[in-house]
């Protein structure tokens, strides 16, 4: 199938929908979604969760792709740290964040005549180890990407040809999935990992993780063709010194490069 007919097909389910409160990241898969239901002409509201497990950088994206697509959105708080379920990091940590995420997303509906709530999941998510979508499915939240077939590379694909800036935009999941399960999660920790990453980006690494390990250890993912310009003796000085002064006492670099979702394992 084309994937301009793919993208119609999408169109026609989602001009079924009277209106659709859309779970929405700024990411790849929930800013098509969130275009496609601009197109459709479908009344819809974004909703954006904030919480200390989300970058800023990433908020201010999301905020920013929702204003450039031309679709009310809104804030709100999650307090997911605050549910000892999810702070003591289980595998199925996600299940506790999303479970609360949905919980508001369909009060705002309900208070606001809204009758669908979505979410961006493709059906790649199907194949992955993906706890929050149990979530999604105990609350009745619409998955349009998977109901017609979309894969993440359509996605990107499509994107692409829509202008969306996203089509290229590296996968970004929440800084709790820093550290191995099992290991608590605090704000203090993630606050440490944000700011580590930010730090390597403004060095000009593109695709990267910070991996933190019983606190003060730090690994450093970057992509296997960068891992020599991260071993830069002048580089790897500044590194050391701005891991040393967040907190970070051990910093090591995983020598096989960034693989995304690679503590699932």
């Amino acid at each position: 199938m084309l994937m301009n007919d793919k993208y119609q097909r999408l169109l026609v389910l989602l001009k079924e929908m009277p209106s659709v409160v859309l779970a929405f990241s700024g990411g790849v898969d929930s800013t098509f979604l969130l275009k496609a239901l601009k197109d459709s002409g479908t009344r819809t509201m974004a909703v954006i969760a904030s919480s200390e497990t989300m970058p800023e950088s990433e908020l201010r994206h999301a905020e920013q792709m929702a204003s450039l697509i031309c679709v009310p959105y809104r804030v709100i708080a999650t307090a997911e740290l605050d549910n000892l379920d999810f702070a003591r990091n289980p595998a199925n940590r996600c299940f506790y964040c999303k479970d609360e995420l949905f919980l508001k997303l369909f009060r705002i509906a309900d208070a606001e005549g809204y009758a669908i709530v979505a979410d961006g999941s493709n059906t790649d998510d199907l194949s992955d180890w993906r706890p929050g979508r149990e979530a999604a499915i105990r609350h009745g939240v619409r998955s349009p990407l998977i109901e017609t077939d979309f894969t993440k590379a359509e996605i990107r694909d499509v994107s692409k040809s829509l202008g969306l800036s996203t089509w290229s935009k590296p996968s970004a999941p929440c800084l709790s999935s820093r550290f191995p399960y099992g290991l608590e999660i605090t704000r203090e920790g993630l606050k440490r990992v944000e700011d580590a990453e930010d730090f390597l980006r403004g060095l000009g690494f593109f695709e990267l993780r910070v991996r933190s390990h019983h606190g003060d250890l730090a690994r450093i993912e970057v992509r296997a063709t960068e891992i020599d310009q991260l071993l830069d003796p002048d580089l790897r000085v500044r590194i050391a010194q701005r891991f040393r002064e967040l907190g970070f006492k051990h910093i090591t670099v995983d020598i096989e490069g960034f693989r995304s979702g690679n503590l699932n394992g």
